[in-house]
């Protein structure tokens, strides 16, 4: 998501803004997030969903991330050029993409088991479907890693 782009702002009261701290950040993994509405419905939803957890560590991170709006900004920059070189890379080895978000990329490939296989055995984990075996995730690699995963996915394709 990008600065602004909420529901949040329309006002209704009926209409809730759920969102994921982590993915809006570009902070893979982070469990922390935040729903915005009005305070009889927000209410009712909490009531529905119970308590929801969060660990100190993830609050530390949305702490020092949340006032940083230019880390922000240079953050999304960098996951939207990143998920458009990961494109790149696995249109290049093989895989067509089906979608995903500057986090992570939906990849299909007729061999996607056999490449699943042989990239756990790398040590790259991505992420298979039951539903859709030629599919695959990829999440984006740190910056030391680009080359390894280039190097592995052009042996394997």
């Amino acid at each position: 998501a990008r600065g602004g782009d909420s529901i949040a702002a329309v006002g209704h009261p009926r209409i809730l803004a759920l969102r994921s701290f982590g993915k809006f950040y570009g902070l893979a993994g982070l469990r922390l997030g935040f729903l915005l509405g009005t305070a009889p419905f927000v209410r009712r939803f909490k009531e529905a969903l119970g308590d929801w957890p969060v660990s100190a560590d993830a609050l530390a991170a949305g702490l020092a991330a949340y006032p940083d709006a230019d880390w922000a900004a240079r953050t999304r920059i960098r996951l939207a050029r990143d998920a458009a070189r990961l494109d790149k890379l696995l249109i290049a080895c093989g895989f067509s993409i089906v979608g995903g978000t500057n986090l992570f990329r939906l990849a299909r490939a007729p061999d996607a088991p056999r490449r699943f296989e042989a990239l756990c055995a790398e040590g790259i984990l991505t992420r298979p479907f039951a539903e859709a075996p030629d599919w695959l995730r990829f999440g984006l690699p740190r910056s030391r890693d680009w080359r390894r995963l280039e190097a592995v996915l052009k042996r394997l394709a």
